[in-house]
């Protein structure tokens, strides 16, 4: 019996990754604008942001996504009163389905929203370049990469592109193609009914048992559904919850740090001061200095390219 082998149609390839980067804007940030000759998708992870794109204009709010097309021009802007987080991937793709994807603005679901946060952390690993950094042009490699972080990045935004493809050219919505293990229903629910509990009690102190007693689960079932979706327990998540809402406040310049310690039901500005570095490293001063800092370098970027161009 003699075998014979096919070879895989690939019908997305990308060549190349350009850029990888993941902002958390002040709520006054703007961009000029800029084009160049390769793709690049921006996807609004929180708050909304104003995009330009050639002669058409969007506004854009958490979960949805704008593909630029190579030599498209591009700018954007904060709203002025929410502080967004962006998610910006720049690549080079010159495969046909691509054509899809032009002059489009779509919405990602949990299971494309999951495979952007992957390429995030695995570039994470991957590159010692700050991924934070708007005028960044060419990314650095770490000085130790995991093996095939790169391949990993590259299988991930490809499956993004397929999936969305797949699930705005069908009638019927495609499988979700997370790990088998995510794919059980009852937990999704769970952990989606808890993740919408924590957002709505932000403000509040919660412990353990308040959060089994009002979501109706074990402690433990609790505790060992936030360490596999996120590596640590549900109090240290709703923790960085707080810290990520205390960073928005920040960057939408309406509180100072004692009104944003209370509004998010800190005990002491000091009991907040620590939580705030333990989870970001720096004290609120120092975060918002360096959005400060970033906001200065994005004015003078844009009166640099106002004046010369």
């Amino acid at each position: 019996m003699s075998y014979e082998s096919i070879s895989l149609k690939q019908e997305l390839v990308i060549n190349q990754i350009v850029t990888i980067h993941y902002f958390e804007y002040a709520s006054d940030f703007s961009y000029s604008g800029e084009s160049h000759d390769f793709w690049e998708i921006m996807c609004v992870d929180k708050g909304e942001v104003h995009v330009v794109a050639d002669d058409r204009s969007y506004t854009l709010k958490k979960g949805d996504i704008i593909f630029h097309k190579p030599n498209e021009f591009h700018a954007l802007k904060a709203n002025g009163q929410i502080a967004p987080n962006i998610v910006v991937l720049s690549f080079v793709c010159n495969s046909e389905c691509m054509r899809f994807f032009e002059n489009k603005v779509l919405s990602i679901s949990e299971a494309e929203r999951y495979l952007l946060a992957q390429i995030i952390v695995e570039a994470k690993k991957t590159y010692k370049s700050k991924l934070n950094d708007p005028f960044l042009e060419k990314l650095m490699h770490a000085d130790h990469v995991p093996f095939g972080s790169e391949q990993l990045i590259k299988l991930f935004l490809e499956q993004f592109f397929l999936q969305l493809y797949r699930r705005y050219t069908t009638v019927e919505e495609m499988n979700s193609t997370l790990p088998k293990t995510l794919k059980k229903k009852n937990e999704n629910q769970l952990y989606s009914c808890i993740i919408n509990y924590l957002e709505n009690n932000i403000q509040k102190h919660l412990t353990i048992e308040q959060i089994c007693k009002d979501n109706i689960i074990g402690r433990s079932q609790l505790q060992k559904l936030f360490r596999y979706k996120h590596n640590c327990g549900v109090i240290d998540y709703f923790c960085k919850m707080k810290i990520d809402m205390a960073k928005q406040l920040i960057r939408d310049n309406h509180m100072n740090f004692t009104q944003i310690s209370d509004y998010l039901g800190y005990t002491s500005i000091h009991y907040f001061s620590r939580q705030f570095k333990q989870v970001t490293e720096m004290t609120p001063s120092e975060y918002s200095s360096s959005i400060k800092v970033l906001a200065e370098k994005s004015k003078c970027q844009s009166s640099y390219q106002s004046f010369y161009c």
